[in-house]
């Protein structure tokens, strides 16, 4: 059965994404509105009947003086990735209508798991000195037909962006990320789940009367303030204020709940802060900023048992603690971070990553040569 691809409204795309138990919040109308310097559109892909069968935000960024565009996908579309015929009824079409448009590269994110390593096999990974890169270490589980996927992307012609730079993290979203499994459990049971320094660390901070609350718009300087600390002491380069308020504003707009912000307080100052997004039943911790003064309290894992509590109640089936890098090197500053994650007893998994489609070679090895002096 063939599929009809075109634009739809926002109404439509919102609808459908509540319509499924979940998608990216890359993939919601509203992040279009967060990224001001792209053009979003929503395509919707119809069956004979009319049905909407799938969704998916793009966002075409122009190229300077010329009406090309690069079109992105990130973690998208929301289609049958399954589909023994993804090239002719999905993959096709989306790219015929974004050549109309004027991209000469297509670039996507297919929300589809490769892998999954358990947290005693990352926690193993980490102590190993010969284990040097999560990818080379043995899976716990293999996720059926995602090859196959894979397969059939490089029969058409896509290529997979491989992860830039030495911490292993890709130019675009994550292709490694740490999950804890909510779905079928009890909140005791995922508490059992935390390895016994969190669980130690949770108990100090009530004990030191570490305070979390719920922010608001108002609250975001606060966290920001905190974000910049952090941005300097693990050596990125921060957002600035405003992103996170047109963040804000444009998710909340949407739902109400799509964005969330907490602050773990101790005597009057904040002390840590982070922003929980929700689309259906997956959670994501988003972004999270500390203050390197009174780490002792254990403000962090504070502020994630009560967004983890938050997001059970909410009736969350995975809590997504978003991109680790890939490297286990004890050396390597990212490292502990990846700790910190493994701790709260869930697993890593692999995406199968992102992917470029060159509609107009000659401007794509461009766009690459650009982006490998950037």
């Amino acid at each position: 059965m063939t599929l009809r691809l075109q634009a739809i409204t926002r109404d439509e795309h919102l609808a459908f994404v509540r319509s499924r138990p979940s998608a990216s919040h890359m993939q919601v109308p509203s992040w279009g509105d967060v990224k001001p310097d792209w053009r979003a559109e929503s395509l919707g892909w119809f069956d004979a009947d009319g049905r909407l069968q799938g969704a998916g935000l793009v966002l075409l960024r122009p190229l300077p003086k010329v009406r090309r565009y690069l079109a992105y996908l990130p973690e998208g579309p929301v289609i049958d990735w399954h589909d023994p015929d993804l090239a002719e009824r999905w993959l096709r079409p989306m790219i015929a209508h974004l050549k109309s448009r004027g991209a000469f590269t297509v670039k996507m994110g297919p929300p589809v798991v490769a892998r999954r390593w358990s947290a005693d096999t990352l926690k193993a990974a980490i102590a190993d000195p010969a284990a040097r890169r999560l990818g080379e270490v043995t899976e716990t589980s293999r996720e059926p037909g995602a090859d196959k996927i894979a397969d059939r992307l490089r029969g058409m012609g896509w290529r997979r962006t491989e992860p830039g730079g030495e911490d292993g993290f890709a130019a675009g979203q994550p292709r490694y990320v740490f999950q804890v499994p909510f779905a079928g459990r009890s909140l005791e049971e995922i508490h059992k789940g935390l390895n016994q320094q969190w669980r130690r660390n949770i108990k100090k901070a009530d004990k030191a009367g570490v305070e979390v609350v719920r922010g608001g718009y108002d609250d975001l300087p606060a966290f920001h303030e905190l974000y910049a600390e952090t941005a300097e002491r693990d050596r990125f380069i921060p957002r600035p204020l405003p992103y996170f308020q047109r963040m804000w504003t444009s998710l909340t707009a949407e739902d109400p709940d799509r964005m969330r912000l907490y602050l773990a307080r101790h005597e009057g100052e904040v002390l840590a802060a982070a922003t929980m997004l929700t689309v259906g039943t997956h959670v994501w911790y988003s972004y999270g900023a500390s203050t390197s003064r009174r780490r002792e309290v254990q403000p962090n894992n504070a502020i994630q048992w009560r967004m983890m509590t938050d997001a059970h109640a909410l009736g969350a089936a995975v809590y997504d603690f978003r991109g680790i890098t890939d490297t286990l090197d004890e050396d390597d500053h990212l490292v502990g971070l990846l700790r910190f994650k493994a701790g709260a007893g869930g697993e890593a998994a692999e995406y199968l990553g992102e992917w470029d489609f060159p509609v107009n070679r000659l401007l794509h090895k461009a766009l690459q040569v650009y982006m490998t002096r950037r």
